[in-house]
């Protein structure tokens, strides 16, 4: 399975810990598996419209996690975790950022689930069509 990453300018996250985030969530659940190979920093760099820099910060921070090894003539390839997160850690972490968000938005708890049923409905909808 390809590796598929966003950067949303307006998130307010870094975007090397967005892209970060999103290459330790597919190496956890398994969407990248052991052994699978990452772009070349450069070609990432420029997929996601980002500097060099900011992708090798993300490739060293997984490297030094140990999720991923990198070498000459193998390129970066993932390594672990060798135990995988649950998906239950997985979704409380997810929303706990959430959380913290919204009461920085000052949003109450109804407020806060009525925004994450429609961004769901929203995605469950993206896929359908």
């Amino acid at each position: 399975m390809p590796l598929r990453v966003t950067v949303d300018a307006d998130s307010g996250v870094a975007p090397w810990r967005q892209v970060y985030d999103q290459i330790v969530r597919a190496i956890a659940t398994g969407a990248l598996a052991d052994g699978a190979k990452l772009p070349p920093i450069r070609q990432l760099a420029r997929d996601l419209g980002l500097a060099s820099g900011t992708i090798a910060r993300v490739y060293r921070e997984l490297e030094a996690g140990g999720l991923v090894a990198t070498g000459r003539a193998k390129g970066t390839v993932v390594t672990g975790p060798a135990e995988r997160p649950n998906r239950a850690g997985l979704l409380r972490e997810a929303a706990m950022e959430f959380a913290a968000r919204a009461r920085e938005l000052d949003a109450g708890p109804a407020e806060a689930v009525d925004a994450v049923r429609a961004a769901m409905d929203e995605r469950a909808s993206e896929h359908l069509g």
